[in-house]
């Protein structure tokens, strides 16, 4: 089986954006997770209706909200399947914050409630059970950042006793190789960074809607347990022949081959 993930912050709607408002943005961007037929999706940023709107658009994904109660007001991290090569076992949301189990709740000088999300499930192909986790970190403190990652880590060991290799995705707001990127690649996650592994050359994966932003770093990571084969990953770049862009962060594609013991 060869495993195919995307992460993609999409922006949150905004209609002070013009041109790149969500309406326009929506079916470029479902066009560029279909054409890629993702078996796990991340998404960040979203509020409830627009991660609503972009399920709708996207076949056969399906959207893990059935533990979810939203809040309206807030920004989600959510995660979809694709139900032909992924079971569902368990899921849940984790707020990142020192009350993780009270939705809503914000901690450690966050500028908002930031919180990551889970499934359990099995990859059904090669009968492997995952965990899979996707979150959007503080944008502000890089202190705060630390804290989070902090509780996520925590956190997800409770959830995870039976010591599946775990998927982690996300827009971190932090370059790689600072104190965030450690702690994830450390000796309490032991998780490897795809693009590190495979050597890519470091680019900004957050561009403001412009396409290019040579001030700008890697934010948006896709990290696995070190039992995943990286094959490729790479920032998804296209646009509409308007020039209109799915995000403000380029869509992050990797395929992973099989699984090493």
């Amino acid at each position: 089986m060869k495993l195919r993930v995307i992460s993609s912050n999409i922006r949150f709607a905004n209609q002070s954006d013009g041109a790149h408002d969500w309406p326009v943005r929506k079916p470029i961007l479902a066009n560029i997770i279909n054409q890629f037929a993702p078996d796990l999706l991340g998404t960040q940023e979203g509020k409830q209706l627009q991660i609503q709107e972009l399920a709708a658009s996207l076949s056969p994904l399906i959207l893990v909200d059935q533990h979810r109660k939203w809040i309206t007001e807030r920004m989600y991290p959510s995660i979809f399947i694709n139900p032909a090569t992924v079971e569902l076992l368990d899921s849940g949301d984790i707020w990142l914050s020192s009350t993780p189990a009270v939705a809503g709740s914000i901690s450690f000088n966050s500028a908002f409630p930031r919180l990551c999300t889970w499934v359990k499930a099995r990859l059904i192909p090669i009968n492997q059970n995952i965990l899979y986790i996707n979150v959007h970190l503080d944008h502000h403190y890089e202190d705060t950042r630390i804290e989070q990652i902090r509780v996520l880590l925590e956190e997800t060991q409770k959830i995870n006793r039976e010591l599946n290799p775990i998927i982690l995705s996300g827009d971190f707001n932090d370059p790689p190789h600072k104190k965030v990127w450690q702690t994830v690649t450390g000796k309490n996650s032991k998780l490897l960074d795809p693009w590190h592994y495979l050597n890519n050359p470091e680019e900004s994966s957050h561009h403001q809607f412009k396409g290019v932003n040579p001030n700008g770093s890697r934010i948006d990571w896709i990290m696995v347990d070190p039992i995943f084969n990286p094959i490729s990953i790479e920032l998804d770049k296209s646009c509409s022949t308007k020039g209109i862009f799915p995000s403000d962060h380029f869509p992050l594609k990797a395929i992973f081959g099989p699984l090493t013991n």
